[in-house]
């Protein structure tokens, strides 16, 4: 009987680098998002599990091998792998591993990408040991906004540029599924509503553009209780499960709306949980680094104001919140403006929501000052909504003094004036697809 044993130290990362040496890297999607090669920074992206962080790294390993770097210089890491159990002090070995693999390789020609780098504490010494005494050819990921920004700031400051990535875009989606739409055609815009609309219900993490549909939600609830289990049970060990769990479904429920730690805390207290309030406060601070949701803030120009005010909530892919939560996936109007949040922000803009008698969804702030006012409405026929919305858009436009406003539905198209503001109406799909081709 032939016993085999599991292997450890060296050993083991020289098959993980020899692994990862012999893989074939897939073809992947262009993505909006351009990552430098040679910036002279090292490169961390940061953003949701499954965003497609390591997709971009192949990328970036396709360019390089495309432009005549050899396979040899790429070196890849993962450290989500099971069978790693690295402190710090052992993060050399794998440059020594790879240097027992390839003895004839400089290290300094080496491009290093280190995928997941934020599950080995104390990582943030070894990289800047690297692009201090190697070379500053180095790309990292990570799935904690705060635990890598927290790191970056204390050991690699005014070393790095950070890229934040998210699922993908509408125009990235439609990209993949129907290239070369053209949304002056009758036919293509006729594809681009139904796409649309499979996106806002379905979402834009790319593992599921080809998925089945009656698997997706399934893999969905999945990336949810890989993300509270992983990231925030096990990474800020903390044993209130069952409580963590009830306050991230309340934040994906809320997704589209205003979100409050009080309201949670009462609904807790009343069904006998103990937990106190602070413990929630740190749990909402937990969610957002890991990007289970982005918060956003009311407008003010007093930094201090905005910080502390109301935040509105968006869970971090409207695909997610729908498969997570039933009155979510149901309400086309919340569906709506969680896509257009999530849209704004992965094109990396600045946005707040305005509230002043009246609410206006968003306000994109740039370089300190509204240069565009937003309102969302699905159904922009019926009389009261139409009203509603038109008075809190008109009242931001004034505030702020632009001349005219956008309104983003589902498929209505209108201008008018009103009060001295334009007011465009305009299919979100159209807003987003057409500005990007």
């Amino acid at each position: 009987m032939v016993h085999t044993f599991p292997m450890t130290g060296k050993d083991l990362l020289k098959t993980i680098i020899t692994d990862s040496q012999q893989r074939v890297i897939p073809e992947v999607w262009e993505r909006t998002l351009k990552i430098p090669t040679d910036s002279g920074k090292i490169i961390t992206l940061s953003g949701v599990r499954r965003s497609g962080k390591t997709y971009h790294l192949f990328s970036l390993m396709n360019q390089l091998k495309a432009s005549g770097v050899p396979n040899e210089q790429l070196l890849y890491f993962n450290f989500d792998d099971e069978r790693l159990q690295l402190s710090s002090r052992e993060l050399d070995s794998i440059l020594q591993a790879y240097q027992e693999l390839y003895p004839t390789q400089k290290l300094s020609d080496c491009y290093f990408f280190f995928d997941e780098i934020q599950e080995v504490d104390g990582w943030e010494k070894f990289i800047s040991r690297i692009y201090a005494s190697i070379n500053q050819h180095v790309f990292i990921t990570g799935s904690n906004a705060k635990l890598l920004s927290k790191e970056i700031a204390t050991g690699l400051r005014g070393r790095t540029i950070t890229f934040e990535v998210y699922p993908l875009s509408f125009a990235e989606y439609v990209g993949v599924l129907s290239p070369k739409l053209n949304p002056h055609s009758s036919t293509d815009k006729a594809t681009l509503i139904n796409l649309f609309d499979r996106f806002m219900h379905q979402g834009g993490f790319p593992e599921l553009v080809h998925q089945e549909d009656e698997l997706k939600d399934k893999v969905l609830q999945e990336y949810f209780n890989v993300m509270v289990l992983r990231d925030l049970i096990e990474r800020y060990q903390i044993s209130n499960s069952s409580t963590l769990k009830y306050f991230c479904k309340r934040v994906v429920g809320a997704s589209g709306g205003e979100f409050s730690v009080n309201k949670v805390y009462n609904e807790l207290k009343s069904q006998g949980y103990q937990v106190g309030k602070d413990t929630l406060y740190l749990y909402q601070n937990y969610v957002e680094a890991i990007y289970l949701n982005r918060f956003i803030n009311k407008y003010s120009h007093s930094v201090v104001k905005a910080e502390s005010s109301q935040k509105k909530c968006y869970v971090i892919d409207q695909g997610m919140g729908a498969a997570l939560d039933y009155k979510l996936s149901q309400e086309r109007g919340r569906l709506l403006e969680t896509t257009v949040a999530l849209e704004l922000l992965k094109q990396g803009r600045q946005i707040a929501y305005q509230q002043n008698g009246s609410e206006c969804d968003f306000v994109v702030i740039e370089k300190g000052r509204v240069t565009i006012a937003i309102q969302v409405a699905a159904d922009f026929v019926d009389v009261k909504t139409k009203e509603r919305e038109i008075k809190g858009l008109i009242q931001a436009c004034q505030k702020f003094g632009l001349s005219e406003g956008i309104i983003l539905t589902f498929d209505h198209t209108e201008q008018l004036e009103q009060e001295g503001v334009r007011i465009t109406a305009v299919p979100a799909w159209q807003f987003f697809f057409g500005r990007s081709n």
